[in-house]
This record gives structure tokens, C-alpha cells and sequence, in this order.
């Protein structure tokens, strides 16, 4: 088969059916699916419908009811994946939007609406892709599958991590998320994550002679966190076919977030304590206290030395009962030499007409999953980033059509019998 004659023509189409893109997406941004709470059994059954109009065999499975995955696919043989998550992180309050959070409504230019950006509309833009395969039966040269997950947003345990771990993935050569980025870049790396739950015990005493008695367990953690933030010194090790995406990686991380040094946010670690809860009442020692600090770790630095340096500063502070629980990830990466990549760069690159750059990502997604697996795997989807786990969330329909013709090209690449 001819790929530029055919990428051709499934451009035209996806032109004459921009509509019926904008449609789905608007569709999936109209079915609540936040997370917590979790519930996606709406949202699971419309895409399921859509799977079989389109003629695309699907089936759901997953560790419990509750948490429902689907599989779904065309053709045998090696399979190039693609995935997506229908969960959104919650609207929050509703006054601080500018339109509703689940209305889909649909401007001249743009999408509205939670899960725009992330990421229902690049889930709506690989689902079209697919479709586009199945309704035309263009012959593959292999399988083309889709993972949609129902946890994403609260870590992917039940969705991509338990795929993955029961051999849902064992025969993928490369692996699309088709979470958010920009237009023109696309992700093949991120940070590595370390979370850390301290509790620190006290002795309870009245709180006028709290300075004399009992022992105060909030000053038991504040005294870890004065000290926590060293961690930041450390940074990541890079191979040098690994330089160019890191330059790279600084340069869009000081454009975008125009911070003095956030350029570091890429190859340091970070820390961030997010959550400090104790004591009961103003006027009484605090016998208990809890801290969960969130740390992410670069390219090159292990989970294991992180966390030997914080045992370190716990050891040098000597505090008395002071108790932690550690959860890691590892960072994980890319090789920008993967077909894979040169595949999406050169497609987004003709698509746009402006340069693709691969980027390490400061945060993290279920990308990792696969990259632990030995896949290769690239981050690319339509994304407006500000209104991200925001207010206000939007993506540009010019977003969400180039997308799809960027999936479709990529598809025709790597699968599609020459």
C-alpha cells in the first residue's frame, strides 16, 4: 500500500468529519467521571457502544467491578497500543468556572469543559483514529489495541498497572498515551515519585505548660520539614544520547512556567509536603501528628538513593517516635532512537508545519507503566495546559483534528502492510 496515499485520504476524511470528532469528544466531556469518586460506569458504556458501532471487537476486565477497563482492538499479530483514561480529576467549585464543567459546550474554536485537555479529547481523537481502520478495513500488518483505564487520576493501580502486570501488554512494540501535551512537543520521559507518610507521636499535656511538659508531635514533623527541602540538591545522572532532550527539556520548562531556575524542576528532585494533619484542640499538647510529602525524582537518580537521604536526615535530627512509609516509582524514559518517536515527530512536524520537540515531563502518568515493561512509549494529545486540573479547562478543535490525523498517520506507519 501506498502510506502517502493513504495518510492522504484519511486526512480528507477526518476534514469532511471534523463534526463528528468535536461531536464524541463534546459527548465524553457531557458524562460525569470524576475521580474521586470514581464512578465511570456511564462513560464506560457509551465508549463501549461506540467500539461496537464502529465495529471494533472490545470487552472490559479488571481486579474488581469497580474498576473497569476495556480492551479493544482490530486485526492479529504485534500489536501497537494506544492509551487513554476516562476519569477527570473533580470540577471543584463550580463558581469558579466560566461555563459548566460537564456542558461540552462547543465554540467556534474550542471544546469546553472537564477532561478537555485531560484527557477525553485524546481519547476521543484515538478512538476516531481506530474507527477510521475498522470502517475501512485497511489491511494491518499486526494488531491495532486500545487500553482505556478508570483510575488514571488516582494513580492507576486497577487500571494500566494491573494490565500490564496480567499480560495485557506482553505483545505491544510501542505504545501511544495520548494524555496531554502541546502541539509542539511530545513526551518521552518523566519524573519518578516517592511518597512518604510520617507519624510522629507525642505525649499529651495541658497547653499552658506545653513548653515544659508532654512532647509536641507537630513540632516533632515541623522539625522534618524544616530540613526536608535539602533533598532538592540532588539531581539526575544523564547518558549523552540523553543530553539534547534535556537541554531541550530546560528551555520548555523556563518558557512555560517562567520562574527563576525552574529549569531545575526537570533534572532535581522536588519536594513538596501536601497534606499535615494533628492535634485536636488549641489548648493541648499534640500526642499525634501526621505528614504526607510528595517527592519527585529525575532521570538517572535512583528512588533508593532519595530515600536513603531522607533516612539520613531523620537519623542526624534524632527524633524519638517518629515513624514513615515510603511508596516509590522510578523515573523512566524513551530512547528518542525509537521508530516510535521519529514516527510521531515527523507526522506531527507535517501536520503543524513547525518543529516537534521530544521532552522529559517534570510530572507523571501511566506511561510508566509500559516504559517498566520494556515498551517503548511516547506521551502526545491535544491540550490547552493552563486550565489543567483547573478552572476553566479547554482544548482547541484545531488540537483535537491534528491529533487524530497525527494518530492516523502514525498508525499507517508502523501497521499498516506496505
Amino acid at each position: 500500500m501506498d502510506l502517502s496515499a493513504a495518510k492522504s485520504s484519511l486526512w480528507d476524511i477526518i476534514d469532511k468529519r471534523k463534526n463528528e470528532i468535536v461531536g464524541l469528544c463534546s459527548d465524553l466531556i457531557r458524562i460525569p467521571s470524576e475521580n474521586p469518586p470514581g464512578n465511570v460506569d456511564e462513560i464506560v458504556s457509551f465508549i463501549s457502544q461506540f467500539l461496537a458501532k464502529n465495529g471494533i471487537e472490545s470487552r472490559i476486565t479488571g481486579p474488581a467491578p469497580e474498576y473497569p477497563n476495556i480492551i479493544a482492538g482490530i486485526g492479529k499479530g504485534p500489536v501497537l497500543l494506544f492509551n487513554g483514561h476516562c476519569d477527570v480529576v473533580p470540577a471543584g467549585d463550580r463558581a469558579r468556572w466560566n461555563f459548566d464543567p460537564f456542558g461540552g459546550e462547543i465554540t467556534s474554536t474550542t471544546i469546553r469543559g472537564r477532561g478537555t485537555s485531560d484527557m477525553k479529547c485524546g481519547l476521543g481523537a484515538a478512538l476516531f483514529a481506530m474507527s477510521l481502520f475498522a470502517q475501512g478495513k485497511i489491511p494491518l500488518g499486526g494488531r491495532l489495541e486500545i487500553h482505556i483505564v478508570p483510575d488514571e487520576e488516582t494513580g492507576g493501580a486497577n487500571g494500566t498497572k494491573w494490565l500490564v502486570e496480567n499480560g495485557y501488554a506482553d505483545n505491544a512494540f510501542a505504545c501511544i498515551v495520548a494524555e496531554p501535551t502541546s502541539s509542539d512537543t511530545c513526551e518521552v520521559g518523566q519524573k519518578g515519585q516517592i511518597r512518604i507518610h510520617v507519624t510522629a507521636q507525642g505525649k499529651a499535656a495541658h497547653g499552658s505548660i506545653g513548653n515544659y511538659v508532654g512532647e509536641n508531635a507537630i513540632m516533632k514533623v515541623a522539625t522534618l520539614l524544616s530540613r526536608i527541602e535539602e533533598l532538592r540538591s540532588m539531581k539526575g545522572v544523564y547518558s549523552e544520547s540523553q543530553t539534547q532532550v534535556l537541554f531541550d527539556s530546560k528551555k520548555i520548562a523556563q518558557e512555560k512556567l517562567e520562574r527563576p531556575h525552574v529549569e531545575d524542576v526537570i533534572d532535581h528532585v522536588t519536594v513538596n509536603p501536601g497534606i499535615i494533619k494533628g492535634g485536636i484542640k488549641i489548648n493541648m499538647v499534640p500526642d499525634l501528628c501526621e505528614a504526607d510529602i510528595d517527592v519527585r525524582i529525575p532521570i538517572g537518580l535512583p528512588a533508593k538513593k532519595v530515600i536513603a537521604q531522607f533516612e539520613e536526615i531523620i537519623q542526624q535530627l534524632n527524633l524519638n517516635n517518629i515513624q514513615y512509609r515510603v511508596e516509590y516509582s522510578e523515573a523512566n524514559f524513551t530512547e528518542v532512537s525509537e521508530p516510535l518517536v521519529h514516527t510521531i515527530v515527523n507526522n506531527a512536524e507535517a501536520i503543524w508545519h513547525h518543529k516537534v520537540i521530544p521532552a522529559y515531563q517534570w510530572a507523571s502518568s501511566d506511561a510508566r507503566y509500559y516504559r517498566n515493561k520494556g515498551i517503548p512509549t511516547l506521551q502526545y494529545g491535544p491540550a490547552n495546559t493552563e486550565g489543567i486540573h483547573s478552572y476553566n479547562e479547554d482544548v482547541d478543535i484545531e488540537d483535537v483534528i491534528n491529533a487524530t490525523k497525527i494518530y492516523s498517520a502514525t498508525i499507517c506507519d508502523l501497521l499498516v502492510r506496505r
